[in-house]
C-alpha cells in the first residue's frame, strides 16, 4: 500500500505532461524507499531530481507535487465550532452508532480526510476526466463514506426518534453541508491533477485525424506541439532499435577461437555486427497555391523531421525548387515557415520545372541510399510534368515516396499528373493528416534500420 501514493503521483505527473519513463518510475520508488514520505521538502527535491528533466517539466512537477501531496483540510465554520463547544460534553458521552456522524461531531478532521481518500479510491475518483463528472463522482464517494446513513440519522433526529437528539439536528445538518462541499473540492482537485489535460488530449486526437487543409489557423501552436511529440516518439523508438542492432548476434566460432587460451571460458565475446546505415532522406514540399491551406503544416512536418532524421535535406517549391535547410536550421518555427512561404510560396505550380531544378542543381543529393519524400498534390497547371525526371529519380534513389493530400479518387482529374508520376514511385499514398505522416516516417525508419 505504501507504493500506491507514488504510483498515483507518477500518473498525475504524466497527466501534467511530465514524461516519466518506466525506468524513472522505478528510480522514484527507490528514492521513496530510502527517504520515506516524512520530510515533504526532501521528498519534493529528491523526486524532482529523479523525474523532471527540463525547466518546463520542473515547473509542472512542482505544481503537480504541491497539488498531490496537500491533503484537504476539513473546514469548520465558526457556528460549527460554537455548537461543538456547547455540546462537547454531550458529544463525548453520546455515541450515535454512526461512524461518519461521530467523526463529524467529534471534529476528527484527520480521520475524515483519511476516510475521504479511501472512499475516493473505492469510487474511482482518480479516473475523473471531465468537469461534468465532478458532481456524480463526489456523490459516489460520499455514498462510500456512508452519507445515506448519516442523512437517515438526521431525519430520525428531526422526527424525535433519537432520545436526546434535539440538540444535534442543526449541528449534523451543518456538518453534512460542509462534508458535501469538501467532497466536491476533493474531486475537483483530482480533476485538476488527472483530468485537466483530458479535453486537450481529446482535441489532439481529433486534430491527428483531421485533414491538414481543414485545420484552423488558431490550432497552429497545438499542431506544432503534436508534430514535435510525434518526432520525439519516433526518435526514441528507433534510436533504441538502432542500439540493439549494433550489438549484433554472438559469433560462436570466433568467440571460442579467441578464448582457447582460457580453456574455452568466454571471457571475450565476439559479435556478428551488421553495418547500420542511417536513413538518408530528401524531402520535397509543394507550397504553391493549390495546397495553400496545408502548406504551413507540411513545412511544420519538415521542420520537426530534423529531430528524427540526422541526414535530411529539405526543399520547397511552387514554380521553382529551392533548398530550405538553412532556414529551417537557423530559425524558430514561427520565423522559418513565413520566411519560406514569403520566398517561394503561393505561386503558380510547375512540377516539371521543380523536378528539372532537382536534377540540374541538386543531383548530388540523390544516390542509392536516398529515400525521396515528395509532399504535394501533383497539380501542375497543365504544364509539362517531366515524367522523364521522375524516371531518373526512381532509377537513381533507393525509394521514392509520394504523399498526396488529396484522396486517390481525385488523382488524374483535371490538372492532376499523379497517375503519370505513380509508376515511378515505390510508394504513393493519400497522406492528409499527421497520423498518416507518423506511419510513413515510422515505416521509413524501420525499413532503413533493418
Amino acid at each position: 500500500m505504501a507504493e500506491r501514493p507514488l504510483e498515483d503521483f507518477v500518473r498525475a505527473l504524466r497527466a501534467a505532461d511530465v514524461r516519466v519513463s518506466v525506468a524513472e518510475a522505478m528510480e522514484a520508488h527507490e528514492v521513496v524507499a530510502q527517504i520515506g514520505y516524512g520530510d515533504r521538502t526532501l521528498l519534493k527535491n529528491a523526486l524532482g531530481l529523479t523525474v523532471a528533466k527540463t525547466l518546463e517539466e520542473k515547473d509542472r512537477f512542482s505544481e503537480a507535487f504541491d497539488l498531490f501531496f496537500t491533503r484537504n483540510q476539513f473546514i469548520q465554520s465558526e457556528s460549527d465550532r460554537s455548537q461543538d463547544q456547547n455540546h462537547s460534553d454531550e458529544q463525548s458521552s453520546t455515541n450515535t452508532g454512526n461512524v461518519l456522524a461521530d467523526m463529524l461531531r467529534s471534529g476528527d478532521r484527520e480521520g475524515l480526510a483519511a476516510a475521504m481518500e479511501a472512499a475516493g479510491q473505492a469510487a474511482g475518483v482518480g479516473n475523473v476526466r471531465y468537469v461534468t463528472q465532478v458532481n456524480f463522482l463526489a456523490r459516489r464517494m460520499l455514498e462510500q463514506m456512508g452519507i445515506s446513513e448519516l442523512e437517515s440519522l438526521i431525519s430520525a433526529v428531526a422526527r424525535g426518534d433519537v432520545p436526546g437528539g434535539e440538540q444535534m439536528v442543526g449541528t449534523l445538518e451543518g456538518q453534512r453541508r460542509n462534508l458535501i462541499a469538501e467532497a466536491r473540492n476533493y474531486v475537483e482537485r483530482q480533476h485538476e491533477m488527472f483530468g485537466k489535460n483530458a479535453a486537450e488530449e481529446l482535441r489532439a486526437q481529433f486534430l491527428e485525424k483531421t485533414p491538414l487543409a481543414t485545420i484552423d489557423r488558431r490550432d497552429f501552436n497545438r499542431m506544432n506541439a503534436l508534430i514535435r511529440r510525434m518526432a520525439r516518439k519516433l526518435a526514441a523508438k528507433h534510436s533504441h532499435r538502432s542500439k540493439r542492432t549494433r550489438r549484433g548476434h554472438l559469433d560462436v566460432r570466433r568467440t571460442l577461437r579467441v578464448n582457447m587460451a582460457h580453456d574455452g571460458v568466454p571471457f571475450e565475446t565476439i559479435w556478428k555486427q551488421k553495418r547500420i546505415e542511417k536513413p538518408k532522406v530528401v524531402a520535397i514540399c509543394d507550397v504553391s497555391r493549390s495546397v495553400a491551406a496545408a502548406a504551413q503544416f507540411l513545412l511544420m512536418f519538415l521542420y520537426n523531421l530534423n529531430e528524427v532524421l540526422a541526414d535530411l535535406r529539405s526543399f520547397a517549391f511552387s514554380s521553382h525548387l529551392a533548398e530550405i535547410e538553412d532556414v529551417l536550421d537557423n530559425h524558430s518555427i514561427e520565423e522559418a515557415i513565413p520566411k519560406v512561404l514569403d520566398k517561394i510560396g503561393f505561386m503558380s505550380t510547375d512540377y516539371g520545372r521543380a523536378l528539372d531544378d532537382l536534377k540540374v542543381k541538386y543531383a548530388d543529393a540523390i544516390d542509392r541510399r536516398t529515400t525521396v519524400i515528395i509532399l504535394g498534390d501533383a497539380r501542375s497547371n497543365y504544364r509539362d510534368p517531366r515524367s522523364d525526371v521522375m524516371k531518373w529519380l526512381n532509377d537513381r534513389s533507393r525509394r521514392v515516396i509520394w504523399l498526396n493530400p488529396e484522396p486517390e479518387s481525385f488523382w488524374g482529374i483535371g490538372d492532376s499528373e499523379m497517375l503519370r508520376y505513380r509508376p515511378y514511385c515505390h510508394v504513393a499514398k493519400t497522406c492528409s493528416t499527421i497520423k498518416h505522416f507518423e506511419r510513413i516516417v515510422d515505416d521509413i525508419l524501420r525499413t532503413s534500420m533493418r
